[in-house]
Parts: C-alpha cells; sequence; structure tokens
C-alpha cells in the first residue's frame, strides 16, 4: 500500500516536499518513482529511486529542481519540489515497480498510491 501526502496550494517559487509511505506486503526488490498527471493529460514520470542501491533518475523536464530520496527507516520516498511553476500544477502520484531496473513509463508500475493535489498560483 502507497500513501501519497504532502500536497497543496503555493504560489510560484515556493518548494514543497512530498512523501509517499510504503507500508504492508512489498517487494524484496523495488523502483519508486514519481509522476504527475494534469488535467487533460497522460500521467508523466517525473523522478524514480532503485530503492536498495538509491540510484536516482529524472525527468529531463523537471532535474535540476526537483530531487527524489528515500527514507529506509520510514519506508518512505519523498519528492522535493523546488522552484515550483503554474504548470508544475497537478496530482502527484507515487508508483512501485518490481525489481531493480527502473522504467518511466507509468504501465510498467506495479501500485500507486491516491495522488496528492499540487496547485502553483502565478
Amino acid at each position: 500500500q502507497l500513501q501519497a501526502s504532502g500536497g497543496g496550494l503555493v504560489q510560484a517559487g515556493d518548494s514543497l516536499r512530498l512523501s509517499c509511505v510504503v507500508s504492508g506486503r512489498t517487494f524484496s526488490n523495488y523502483v519508486m518513482g514519481w509522476f504527475r498527471q494534469a488535467p487533460g493529460k497522460e500521467r508523466e514520470f517525473l523522478a524514480a529511486i532503485v530503492w536498495n542501491s538509491g540510484n536516482t533518475y529524472y525527468a529531463d523536464s523537471i532535474k535540476g529542481r526537483f530531487i527524489i530520496s528515500r527514507d529506509n527507516a520510514k519506508n518512505t520516498v519523498y519528492l522535493q519540489m523546488n522552484g515550483l511553476k503554474p504548470e508544475d500544477t497537478a496530482v502527484y502520484y507515487c508508483g512501485q515497480r518490481r525489481g531493480n531496473s527502473y522504467a518511466r513509463s507509468p504501465s510498467a508500475f506495479d501500485y500507486w498510491g491516491q495522488g496528492t493535489l499540487v496547485t502553483v498560483s502565478s
């Protein structure tokens, strides 16, 4: 089970940190990813982290502004979002993919959190 939180209404230039708690039975090896979906658009890959190695991957569109990290002890993955822009407004989802190889396609992820809404005003 994945539980995402941390969204809200912020102004352009502000920062937010999203959290996604992994609970219950899970894979021994997995990748956690962050995606977002704006109204009328497809779900977009943002970042991924291989849980065991800590290797991270980013979409070019957010590289340098967003940072994915994990806390093993808390079974939590974070997405630190800096310099937010109105175009970052979307519902943000965390996903879990079995194995150690990362992927960018939403269809490659096995489980999803419920999503948390981020609204950035200009």
